[in-house]
C-alpha cells in the first residue's frame, strides 16, 4: 500500500472491462486521500466511484484512433493536474480476420493499427517531455504477441508485436533519465466483453496452463508494480500475466 502516493497517472481506455478494474487496483496502491488518478476515455462512472473513495480523479474524452487526440490528451492531463508521473496505455481494439478468407476491411485494419500502435507512439512522444526523471510508462499488450494460438489473429498480433518492439526501443532511449518503459502481456481475462462463462471459453481455456481465466485485478497488480518505485530497475521488460498461455 502507498506505492503510488501523490502520483498523477493517465490511463487510456479506462471506462470499461479490465480497464475499470485497473483503476480500482491503482486506487488500492495509495493510502492518501489526495492521490491523483487521471482516466482516459468516457469514464464518468469510474470517476464517481473513485471520488467516493477519496481519490481525486477526472475523465477526459479522446478518440484513441486519432494520434493527435491521443497526444492532446496527455497535455490536457498535465495542464489539469500540474504534472504527469505515469502513463498507462491500456486502450486497444481487438478482433481478427482470417488471411486467405473473406477480404478484411481496410478501414478496420487501419483503426486497429491506429489504436493499438500509432496512437500509443504519439502518446508516449507527448508524455516524455512532461514526465519527471524516474517516470513510468506501461503499455498493455496481449499474449498473442508471443503466441498467436489461433487462426484469424494475424492483424491483431501484428499491432501488439509492434507495440512491444517500440517499448523495448523506448526503454533504451529513456533509460538515462530513469524513465522505465515496460509491457504487461495479459492472457484471457474475465471481463464483460470476454466472460469466463462465455461461448469462447471452451476454446480459450485449454490453451492456458492454469485452466482458468485471469481476473482483472491480477492484471492490474502487475501494472501497479511496474508503475511503482519498487520497479526502478525493470525496463524494456514484458511481464506475462497469462496463466501459462505462452508457456
Amino acid at each position: 500500500m502507498g506505492k503510488l502516493d501523490g502520483k498523477v497517472a493517465n490511463v487510456t481506455g479506462g471506462h470499461g472491462g479490465s480497464g475499470r478494474r485497473r483503476h480500482w487496483r491503482c486506487r488500492r496502491g495509495s493510502r492518501r486521500r489526495d492521490q491523483l488518478l487521471v482516466l482516459g476515455g468516457a469514464a464518468e462512472a469510474v470517476v464517481a466511484d473513485l471520488e467516493a473513495k477519496g481519490v481525486r480523479a477526472a475523465a477526459f474524452q479522446a478518440d484513441q484512433a486519432d494520434a493527435a487526440q491521443a497526444a492532446g490528451l496527455i497535455r490536457r492531463v498535465a495542464e489539469r493536474f500540474g504534472k504527469l508521473d505515469i502513463l498507462v496505455d491500456n486502450a486497444a481494439v481487438g478482433g481478427g480476420g482470417l488471411l486467405g478468407g473473406e477480404p478484411a476491411d481496410q478501414a478496420t485494419i487501419d483503426r486497429r493499427l491506429a489504436v493499438n500502435y500509432t496512437s500509443v507512439v504519439a502518446a508516449v512522444q507527448a508524455a516524455v517531455p512532461l514526465l519527471p526523471d524516474g517516470g513510468r510508462i506501461v503499455s498493455i499488450s496481449s499474449g498473442v504477441a508471443t503466441r498467436a494460438g489461433f487462426q484469424g489473429m494475424a492483424y491483431y498480433t501484428g499491432t501488439k508485436s509492434a507495440l512491444e518492439g517500440f517499448s523495448r526501443g523506448a526503454a533504451r532511449d529513456l533509460a538515462h533519465r530513469g524513465i522505465t518503459v515496460n509491457v504487461v502481456q495479459p492472457g484471457f481475462v474475465d471481463t464483460e466483453g470476454n466472460p469466463a462463462d462465455g461461448p469462447a471459453a471452451s476454446v480459450f481455456l485449454p490453451t492456458a496452463a492454469m485452466g482458468r481465466y485471469g481476473r482483472p485485478e491480477e492484471i492490474a497488480a502487475g501494472v501497479v508494480f511496474l508503475a511503482s518505485p519498487q520497479a526502478s530497475y525493470v525496463t524494456g521488460a514484458v511481464l506475462r500475466i497469462d496463466g501459462g498461455y505462452a508457456a
